[in-house]
This record gives structure tokens, C-alpha cells and sequence, in this order.
């Protein structure tokens, strides 16, 4: 990413967003309720729904234990709840069980093949474990629920698992669907602008990068990176100065800031 040529990021880098689009997901998951006791003996489907929420707030906050105590109870009142198995599945992809998890995000996809939400972890899951074409199969599924609350970050998702294929028209066209869904995605933003530089259309990644840069308080070193490459061909030299000292003052140990020194070096 010669001076202006694209040098690919790490695929750590690509990681840490679909990291950040699930965790932004758990979080607007949670709930704020706090365990209390019942005074009169509430319906199976009232305790199941207070136990599976109760759990996720556990999640957000990282309580494992007491998350596990709740799905527990729940999973004893319908073991055949897909919400509880995939809020299982949550918890032990947390904990560093990966073949727990698998195996309650496939059983919640079994019991209900229109939860949507679970599809789209599921699928965060096979990214976090460089299973790209599955991933990217479950976030086809997803994609086509219309009425999925989180389906501008799933075709985010979706977005970066064709990038790691190398299918560069398929992820573009994702990110724009992100976009006309959700006008201010830094990632989807960031993303096309890098598309369109390596495509050589500078204007069109300028427009992009210009929104992107509105959109956040401190760019990424993926950001920052792209900042100097466009400066460098627009020839200011300014803008190329103080991007490269906020890459190297604020992430000095990132694939960018080293891609940036051997270009720098001629290598």
C-alpha cells in the first residue's frame, strides 16, 4: 500500500474490524436489568427471556461465570431455544473454547434457520479463524433478511471476507450497499476509498477518505496510511508530514508504519 503502490495490510488488520463490528454488536445486545426475586412464579417463557437476557448483559460485561449460570437455567427450561445455544456459543468463543462454540453456533442455526443475529456471529467466528469462504456463505444468508437490525454492519462483514478472497468487485460492492444503508460507516468509507486508490481513481478515493476522516476523532494506521499515499500523489507535502507523524507517534509498531518505512527505504 514503488512510492504509490498499494502494499496489501496484514490480515491482523482486517481482523481487528470484524472484531470490532461483532463487539459492537454484543454490546448493543445487552440490557441493563439486574437478577431480582420473583414474587409470584413467572411463565416458562418470562423466566427463559429474563435468564437469555440476563446472560447477554453478563457477555457485554464479561462475566463469563454468571453468564454461564443463567444460559444454564435457561437451556433447562428449553434446551431447544436457539437464542440460548447461540449466546452460548458467544461464551465460549470468549472463554478460548472454539469447538464449544462452533458447535452451539451450528445448533442454534439448526433450531432456527432465521436467526439472523447468530448467523452473522457465526460468521465473525469463521473470519476470526481464516474460514473466508464460510464465513462469507453465512453472511450471504444474512444479508437477505431485510429486516436484520444489524445488516449494514453484516455486509461490512461481508465486505472484508471478499477482500481476504481476493474478490475486490464483490467487497466493493458490499461496502456500497453498507453505505447506502448507513451514510457515516467509517469502515465501509475507509474501505472503498482504499479500493478506489489502488484502482487509480484519486478523486473518487479523496471524496471517500475526506468522509471517512469526518467520521472519526483519530484515524486508524489504515487511515493514516492511505492519507500519506494520497497526499503523496497530490503533492502535499504538508498533509503527507502530519499524517506520517501521527503513524508513527500514535501506532509506530503497525504493518502500515512498517510498509511506510520500506517504501521509504526503497525496498
Amino acid at each position: 500500500m514503488n512510492a504509490l503502490a498499494f502494499i496489501a495490510p496484514s490480515r491482523v488488520g482486517l481482523l481487528k474490524y470484524t472484531a470490532l463490528v461483532t463487539l459492537l454488536l454484543l454490546h448493543s445486545a445487552c440490557v441493563t436489568h439486574t437478577e431480582s426475586v420473583y414474587t409470584d412464579p413467572p411463565s416458562p417463557q418470562v423466566a427463559l427471556e429474563k435468564r437469555v437476557a440476563l446472560a447477554r448483559q453478563y457477555i457485554g460485561e464479561g462475566n463469563w461465570d454468571d453468564a454461564k449460570r443463567n444460559l444454564k437455567a435457561a437451556a433447562h427450561i428449553d434446551p431447544n431455544n436457539a437464542e440460548v445455544h447461540e449466546a452460548f456459543a458467544l461464551v465460549f468463543q470468549s472463554t478460548g473454547e472454539p469447538e464449544l462454540a462452533e458447535e452451539s453456533f451450528k445448533k442454534a442455526i439448526r433450531l432456527d434457520r432465521k436467526l439472523s443475529r447468530a448467523r452473522n456471529n457465526y460468521a465473525a467466528f469463521l473470519f476470526s479463524q481464516s474460514r473466508f469462504e464460510e464465513a462469507e456463505k453465512q453472511l450471504e444468508q444474512v444479508i437477505k433478511d431485510p429486516l436484520y437490525s444489524a445488516r449494514p454492519q453484516a455486509f461490512i462483514n461481508l465486505g472484508l471476507c471478499r477482500l481476504q478472497l481476493a474478490d475486490r468487485r464483490g467487497a466493493q460492492q458490499a461496502f456500497e450497499r453498507a453505505l447506502l444503508m448507513e451514510r457515516n460507516s467509517r469502515i465501509a468509507l475507509l474501505e472503498l476509498a482504499i479500493l478506489r486508490f489502488e484502482d487509480g481513481d484519486y478523486q473518487a478515493a479523496e471524496a471517500y477518505y475526506a468522509n471517512y476522516r469526518r467520521e472519526v476523532r483519530q484515524q486508524s494506521a489504515r487511515g493514516l496510511w492511505l492519507g500519506i499515499r494520497l497526499a503523496q500523489h497530490s503533492g502535499d507535502h504538508d498533509a503527507e508530514s502530519s499524517y506520517v507523524l501521527a503513524l508513527s507517534n500514535i501506532y509506530p509498531k503497525s504493518a502500515e508504519y512498517q510498509a511506510y518505512k520500506r517504501v521509504q527505504s526503497g525496498e
